[in-house]
């Protein structure tokens, strides 16, 4: 069917506007970006501890009874159903190949049930049910709510559960005082100066914008452009997560550092390589022995602080590129690369 309507001015969103609107209809494109965006980086990291997670699976088979495989296997709740939830949802079923049985949702909105088990994926207001099940936990409700839900959350919470915020307006000192718990990723976004946020005006969804090579190369995090930025220790916060991920299974400093450069085929790029003094201080990764696994690492102090990992990457003048090709072979359909 022909859509009459295409490129009919006065049916355009911005035809019903005064010029003092005019003036602020970027910020539609602001918005717009930060959806995408965020969805995009959050797909990025689903598909890296989900890889991980395979790795670190089949490591158990191969040394171990296997009693904590379930344990490793990615299980990813939302908590909230608005507009980001619900677009996180479609991102990550879409575009990750990420089963519905490993996703659960909690959300106040009895309608979001018919649409999730439309989708196969289960749907309760339970916060405290659903963080005590997922191991990568999605906040994507308002600030408003962030007091209730610290108080579901804050006894269910396990050591290992990865909270992933956002909630832009409450910053990770504060997000961790309310929920008791250090394992906390939040990005930082910024706006660029200068820079036209035009590109992010599309009207198709974030699932269709993530097939879109463009938007893509636009979000790609340590090369951002659009008008967008986002900081390195977001980078950093997702590499020590990794890491985290390693300690919980109990893997080996070496078989981590292993895993990790092949997840960003750091080699093949001919990028330097992760070592043990990269994420960790020379005392300290001086006396860990390769057999023995990484420190657990606290993510908000990764948040507010230069670490090994920062350093490393700011003087790495390859290591954006290694990134960035890690994140578009991740997140872009290989039908389209």
């Amino acid at each position: 069917m022909v859509d009459l309507t295409v490129n009919l001015n006065t049916f355009s969103f911005e035809s019903g506007l005064d010029d003092n609107e005019k003036e602020i209809v970027f910020l539609r494109g602001r918005a717009n970006g930060l959806a995408i965006c965020g969805c995009a980086h959050a797909v990025f990291f689903c598909k890296l501890s989900h890889s991980l997670r395979c790795v670190c699976v089949e490591n158990a088979k191969r040394h171990a009874s296997g009693g904590n495989r379930d344990e490793l296997t990615l299980r990813v709740g939302i908590l909230g159903m608005g507009h980001i939830g619900k677009q996180l949802l479609t991102s990550l079923l879409d575009t990750t190949g990420i089963h519905p049985a490993q996703i659960k949702i909690s959300t106040r909105r009895p309608e979001s049930s018919v649409e999730c088990s439309q989708r196969e994926v289960e749907c309760y207001f339970d916060n405290g049910r659903l963080a005590a099940w997922a191991n990568v936990l999605f906040l994507c409700c308002l600030p408003s709510h962030l007091a209730t839900v610290g108080a579901d959350l804050r006894t269910h919470l396990p050591k290992h559960c990865l909270v992933y915020s956002f909630i832009t307006a409450v910053p990770p000192k504060r997000l961790a005082n309310l929920l008791g718990h250090s394992f906390i990723l939040r990005p930082q976004y910024d706006f660029v100066t200068g820079e036209t946020t035009e590109m992010w005006q599309s009207q198709y969804g974030i699932a269709r914008a993530l097939n879109d090579p463009i938007m893509i190369k636009a979000s790609c995090p340590l090369e951002m452009s659009g008008g967008l930025s986002l900081d390195r220790k977001w980078v950093c916060g997702v590499l020590y997560s990794l890491l985290n991920i390693c300690t919980s299974a109990s893997m080996g400093s070496r078989d981590t550092l292993v895993l990790i450069n092949n997840l960003f085929q750091l080699k093949a790029s001919q990028c330097e390589e992760f070592t043990t003094q990269s994420y960790i201080n020379s005392a300290h990764a001086s006396s860990l022995s390769p057999d023995e696994p990484f420190p657990w690492i606290n993510l908000i102090d990764v948040q507010v602080k230069e670490t090994p990992l920062s350093l490393f990457i700011s003087r790495s003048p390859n290591m954006p590129a290694a990134i960035s090709v890690a994140y578009k072979s991740l997140v872009m359909p290989q039908k389209i690369q």
